[in-house]
């Protein structure tokens, strides 16, 4: 891990060596903004299920007398 973190430094700021660079690979900031709005829409179903699933296995696991 800290190799990829050593190997992403030394390559700052591009994405693709000498051709492009962090901002010219970003999308539009209109979709960046629409991204960001569906995913705070979504995590928080997405963590309330994974919650719940969470719950109803470990029942299941601990059986019907705990």
């Amino acid at each position: 891990m800290l190799a990829f973190a050593g190997l992403a430094y030394s390559l700052f700021p591009y994405v693709v060596i000498d051709r492009m660079t962090i901002w010219e690979a970003a999308a539009h900031e209109s979709a960046l903004k629409f991204m960001l709005v569906g995913a705070l829409i979504v995590l928080p179903f997405l963590v309330g299920y994974t919650f719940y699933s969470y719950r109803v296995f470990a029942q299941a696991r601990a059986g019907p007398h705990e």
